[in-house]
């Protein structure tokens, strides 16, 4: 008798056996696990109606039959076609490997059973897959090829058809603001002419929401408390080519802001928490500024063990008149402490590395200040893509949390390059090598090399953050550098020095380090067939090698939100460098002021200060190898590299003990990017020199340190957060020169600010 689908019925009896048959690859164990039956049990219809049930569950076999022999149970099994290998053909968007993880996400790959239900979920995942990228025309085919032992190939050919682009995007209801001053808040756009990079015009619904987000906060950011987007309508072409959006807004009527009340517990602190509002009464209704407000109150509340904290507003509104009050409304809960803390994600960086930043404490009180402060000091490390922190309760008790500390790891390699052309030294390259995570143990080695035909470096530095368990760092340099002086003569003759040297850095504050250290150098004149005075002077005086024991100190603050692209911030510094010891005694001085200032979502006003100053000490004459140099990349644009400055008798480029940089830069949105800020245009405008002290004999053009002799340049620039770092293009013209002066329109870098 045989079971297949409705089985015919039969008389319970005891099983004395039980045999499977049409098995290949499939291990009998788990048929005989998935069978409600054993040997010695009472075999009946409603347990063979089980099995076939329990067997077809597993999606292993194409056909199950029971049948009955005697008083034994033969399992007849069709067994599925396994994937041998999954392939695809007329690929262009998307890569293979893509492809393939967003198949197996859903269960679909090699070594997976197979059938007709399974290949139309595959075509349908690939179609989604298309349509992220606007590509609604994409069609599917699957072709199965039998292979041995009942094996398939799946082949999915692709034809992907043309890209779905934005043609047209309209607001309507708006009455406040322009539909052209609204579009400009969107991300999506009808495309321009580099629209291959940016990408604005292909349809994304999360792309869309994201805009849709943005005009929303445009409007609840000036008044419209009201403001709702009624519709939003997506329609396509037939050919599936064209795509316009509609989006339908009520804007309501504006509010200005009357008053800011409080409710709720703040444990006899009002005046501090109302210390906090942003919302300012008197003006108009700033979403902005009462999320502002909300975050500053669960902050202060986290820092007092509140980590639950909840906070909630009212709005009290007067349609009438346009007015309203805001309410402001605290629940802290329950105060805990943090029972444990724990890193997720850091597949190459030890767990020390990132605990070592940790300012809140295991089995401390919770503070949300403290936990903000390690959230950022982790980001700051440059080791992470995101750096994000989870508060989790812990069962079972009401005043425990544990936090987790998710990163995600991003290559910290670096790569820079460098390059500017004249007419003195044509094409001259730099460049360095850097990994600021040397096997995930947080610390630093780099290699700089600079192949100038005038000035040639070779510099080895490695640096050890946590030398000691206080955060005091510990940096070693050696380096090996050459310089000729650009000489219109072009007389023979260069610099060569070698030298090391330790600094140490000490966290004063979280924002704040002080450097110190001390190094030996060596710098030896090598006379060519007529040496300049100055050079001659000098080794008249040291000798032709001379040794150097620079003490150095310093200071540095960086509050830029960005290392790459700051939009807002700033960064300090202040160098000096103490020849105490050697043939040589000197004070040297370098102070730097950056500042970044948001104008708008799409402007960034960048101001660059830079001094330095060189005195000689002990009636010694100032080494003239610790000269400042200016003109090029990151001085006066515009201006050859190293050649602003005084010049000797015999037309060397010699540099000065006071060097003076001021450059501004205007970082606007580029030509069809939208709001990238990874590429931008700029216009700068430079202004510095560099001058010689009192003692040095020189002839300087446009000698004196005075207004007269200030050279400034002005020119645009392409600034690109490139796959291998920081690039930027420049092109300047002099607005402000002298005759003598080498000029270099065209320069570019990677990985530098300035």
């Amino acid at each position: 008798m045989t079971l297949h689908g409705h089985a015919w019925a039969v008389e319970p009896f005891v099983l004395k056996d039980i045999r499977i048959e049409g098995l290949q690859r499939t291990d009998a164990g788990a048929v005989f696990a998935a069978l409600p039956f054993r040997v010695g049990d009472t075999y009946s219809d409603d347990k063979g109606a089980a099995a076939l049930r329990a067997l077809f569950a597993t999606g292993l076999f194409k056909d199950v039959r029971l049948e009955v022999d005697g008083d034994v149970v033969v399992v007849v099994l069709e067994e599925r076609p396994i994937i041998a290998s999954v392939d695809f053909a007329g690929l262009k968007e998307f890569d293979k490997d893509a492809l393939l993880k967003a198949l197996k996400d859903v269960g679909i790959g090699e070594g997976k059973p197979f059938d007709k239900a399974m290949a139309d979920r595959a075509e349908q995942e690939i179609k989604r897959e298309y349509l992220t990228r606007s590509l609604y025309g994409v069609e599917v085919v699957t072709t199965i090829t039998p292979q041995e032992r009942n094996r398939v190939n799946v082949t999915f050919t692709v034809t992907e058809g043309g890209i779905a682009k934005i043609k047209e995007i309209r607001i309507t209801g708006n009455k406040a603001f322009s539909e052209s001053t609204l579009l400009g808040q969107f991300d999506l756009d009808t495309g321009g002419w580099l629209s291959w990079y940016t990408k604005s015009d292909r349809y994304s619904r999360a792309k869309l929401n994201a805009d849709l987000e943005t005009l929303r906060a445009y409007y609840l950011n000036r008044g419209y408390l009201e403001f709702n987007v009624e519709s939003t309508q997506v329609a396509i072409s037939p050919d599936k080519q064209d795509i316009t959006i509609t989006v339908n807004v009520n804007e309501g009527q504006r509010y200005t802001v009357t008053g800011v009340k409080l409710e709720g517990e703040y444990f006899g602190k009002e005046e501090e928490f109302k210390s906090l509002v942003t919302i300012q009464p008197g003006e108009a209704y700033r979403a902005e500024d009462v999320a502002t407000t909300n975050r500053a109150f669960t902050d202060r509340f986290a820092s007092f063990g509140y980590a639950f904290a909840r906070m909630d507003f009212r709005p009290e509104i007067d349609r009438e008149t346009g007015r309203v009050s805001v309410v402001l409304i605290a629940d802290p809960q329950r105060r805990v402490y943090v029972r444990r803390i724990n890193v997720s994600g850091n597949t190459r960086t030890r767990d020390e590395v990132v605990r070592r930043e940790f300012r809140q404490f295991e089995s401390a009180w919770y503070d949300g200040q403290r936990i903000k402060l390690s959230r950022d000091r982790v980001d700051r490390l440059g080791y992470f893509k995101s750096v994000n922190v989870e508060t989790e309760e812990v069962p079972n008790t009401l005043d425990q949390v544990d936090l987790t500390i998710v990163v995600e790891e991003k290559p910290t390699g670096n790569l820079q390059l460098g390059a500017g052309f004249s007419s003195a030294e044509k094409l001259s390259l730099s460049g360095s090598i850097r990994q600021e995570n040397v096997f995930g143990s947080g610390n630093y080695l780099g290699i700089e090399l600079n192949t100038s035909k005038y000035n040639r470096t070779l510099v080895v530095s490695t640096v050890d953050p946590y030398f000691t368990i206080d955060g005091i760092s510990r940096a070693f340099d050696v380096f090996y550098r050459t310089s000729k002086p650009i000489n219109s003569q072009g007389e023979e003759y260069e610099l060569v020095t070698p030298g090391a040297s330790v600094r140490f850095g000490v966290p004063f504050t979280e924002r704040d380090t002080v450097f110190f250290g001390i190094g030996l150098e060596r710098t030896e004149i090598k006379a060519g067939s007529s040496l300049p005075t100055n050079y001659r002077e000098y080794r008249d005086e040291f000798g032709a090698a001379s040794t150097s024991v620079p003490l150095t100190l310093g200071w540095a603050r960086d509050s830029r939100d960005s290392a790459l692209v700051p939009n807002a911030g700033r960064y300090q510094r202040i160098n000096l460098e103490w020849g105490v010891g050697g043939d040589t005694r000197y004070l040297r001085s370098n102070l730097q002021f950056q500042q970044y200032w948001p104008l708008s979502k799409k402007f960034t006003f960048a101001v660059n200060a830079e001094f330095g100053w060189g005195q000689g000490l002990g009636g010694r004459r100032y080494p003239i190898f610790k000269n400042f140099y200016g003109g090029g990349l990151g001085t006066v644009r515009g201006f050859d590299q190293g050649s602003l400055g005084p010049v000797d008798n015999a037309g060397a480029y010699i540099g000065g003990t006071r060097r003076l940089n001021i450059n501004s830069e205007l970082y606007v949105p580029f030509p069809g990017a939208g709001n990238d800020r990874t590429l931008r245009v700029f216009g700068y405008v430079d202004a510095g020199n560099v001058w010689g002290g009192s003692e040095e004999v020189v002839n300087q053009h446009c000698s004196g340190m005075n207004w007269e002799s200030i050279r400034a340049s002005a020119g645009v620039g392409l600034s690109w957060v490139s796959p291998v770092g920081p690039l930027k293009l420049s092109y300047g013209e002099p607005v402000k020169s002298c005759s003598g002066d080498k000029i270099q329109r065209f320069q570019f870098q990677i990985g530098t600010a300035f």
